[in-house]
């Protein structure tokens, strides 16, 4: 499967290929396509990362600003918030500019923390920051967002929605397939449907399955 399109299980299987060989509203995500060729010579995650950044930056100079081991990212109407680079014997933890989500006013950060990778979703009128095992998609209604985090290790190897408000980012419901997935890509096809693409552990198979908001195999998560 692509680049980066899924979570962490694409970027351990984007590093394993590696092994082997204006203003925020008009933000572009990066694609399969860019990340590979930014990231050919890339030393982990945690440095194709820092690459992608430095496109992003480009693309959005009034969004935020990287001064050394710290980002700065501005926030609406007014302030600023930083987030600095964390050295540890794991690895540390870094944060890294990765996209900017225009219909619900936040920005995504691609986040390592030793081994482990995810992304961090901060909404800029709150500041509030939402860790999510991986690439979140936002609902046409701009109601929800969904990640599909499915890999043989490191996964936490379920469908995921999450509310969000003002208040901060909430996960509503979660679904686990009765097969191991080795890869999944979730997409939403209208405001209540979320498509995923996935391939089953131990083939090279891909299918889509849709899956409505109100399918009662949804397991429903407790408010916090």
């Amino acid at each position: 499967m692509a680049w980066f399109e899924s979570a962490r299980s694409t970027v351990r299987g984007a590093l394993a290929v590696m092994a082997l060989a204006a203003a925020p509203a008009y933000a572009v995500s990066p694609s399969p396509e860019e990340i590979a060729r930014i990231c050919a010579n890339a030393e982990g995650s945690s440095r194709c990362a820092r690459l992608v950044e430095e496109e992003q930056l480009k693309r959005l100079p009034n969004l935020a600003v990287r001064d050394g081991a710290a980002l700065r990212v501005s926030l609406y109407p007014a302030g600023i918030a930083t987030l600095a680079d964390t050295e540890a014997l794991n690895g540390g933890r870094s944060y890294s500019l990765w996209d900017y989500i225009s219909e619900i006013n936040a920005v995504v950060l691609f986040t390592t923390d030793g081994d482990d990778v995810s992304f961090t979703v901060l909404q800029r009128a709150t500041a509030r920051k939402t860790e999510l095992p991986s690439e979140p998609k936002v609902s046409p209604d701009r109601a929800y967002i969904v990640t599909a985090d499915f890999c043989e290790k490191r996964c936490v190897n379920e469908l995921a929605v999450w509310r969000v408000t003002r208040d901060g980012i909430h996960k509503a419901w979660t679904w686990k397939p009765r097969e191991a997935w080795s890869d999944a890509v979730a997409r939403w096809k209208s405001d209540q449907t979320v498509s995923v693409e996935y391939t089953v552990a131990g083939t090279q198979t891909s299918a889509v399955v849709e899956r409505r908001l109100d399918d009662p195999s949804w397991v429903r998560v407790s408010a916090p």
